[in-house]
């Protein structure tokens, strides 16, 4: 799989980019793929020098839950971490737009999973710029401080963000699942036409589907400014959700290989008597 082509290095059109792909065998080959992850996870938790920051965003019904369930359901529970940000909270909004974040990432050795992240700070509230006044920012008086150069300078500070965080051993992989506006509408209605699936739906999905064409242009300008070498954006086509999760897995998978982590060595003293607690133990 050649994964130059999902990644951002140059400036990009996401009207040019494609939203659909289909892998022969696609499942199949996931399952392989998230149990050499699983592995490489192990020894990356027993080294405790990496972490690893796994960032998904996409439109509504772009299948990110589902991304999460089948990539990473062959870890070990204490190796992965999920966090779902929502509408920030009383506590959240008294802090900077980063502080929320910055509390969830992951611990050494583990891997996180953000399903929207920072970015919806310049995502959400670029659409709907009236959100930013619950922040309660000093120099933000109406809506005509909360320009262009408002938005650039928070993507300004979320790359000195990600690259502190890559200083101190976090691995960032940011991935945009690339859904069509069609494919969305099928995925809409079938949330509609199966009972099982209502509870899924919410009448704001509507009003946010209208305000499409200003979501992508703040996708478009966002992944252009915050896609960098230390921690790149993928945009991966979602209208078939098993290809997505396995370029996904993959793009992952031939990360972590990169780093060669290592399970570390036993101490000398424990090597010296391992033949002496092995007898212990056989003997009881």
């Amino acid at each position: 799989m050649n994964l130059d082509k999902y990644k951002v290095s140059e400036a990009i059109q996401l009207e040019n980019k494609a939203t659909f792909e289909q892998i022969e065998d696609a499942e199949k080959k996931l399952k392989k793929t998230r149990k050499k992850i699983a592995d490489l996870q192990n020894t990356m938790y027993a080294e405790g020098k990496y972490s690893a920051l796994i960032c998904l965003q996409g439109m509504d019904t772009s299948g990110k839950d589902s991304l999460i369930r089948e990539v990473f359901k062959q870890f070990n529970a204490r190796g992965v971490e999920v966090h779902s940000f929502k509408v920030p909270t009383e506590l959240e909004l008294k802090h900077d737009f980063l502080w929320r974040h910055y509390i969830a990432l992951p611990a050494k050795g583990k891997v996180g999973v953000f399903n929207r992240t920072h970015y919806e700070n310049v995502l959400v509230t670029r659409v709907h710029p009236e959100y930013v006044f619950g922040e309660n920012i000093p120099s933000v008086k109406s809506l005509d401080d909360l320009n262009d150069d408002f938005y650039h300078d928070r993507m300004e500070r979320i790359n000195n963000f990600e690259k502190h965080l890559v200083v101190n051993g976090t691995i960032i992989l940011k991935f945009f699942l690339h859904l069509s506006k069609d494919e969305q509408k099928n995925r809409l209605l079938r949330r509609l036409n199966i009972p099982e699936k209502n509870w899924k739906f919410s009448a704001g999905d509507l009003k946010e589907r209208k305000l499409w064409d200003q979501y992508q242009e703040c996708y478009e300008d966002a992944i252009n400014r915050t896609s960098t070498d230390y921690a790149p954006w993928y945009i991966i086509p979602a209208d078939d959700k098993p290809t997505a999760r396995l370029i996904v897995a993959t793009t992952i998978l031939e990360t972590f290989k990169e780093y060669d982590f290592k399970e570390p060595s036993l101490d000398k003293k424990i090597l010296e008597k391992i033949d002496e607690f092995k007898e212990q133990l056989n003997n009881e």
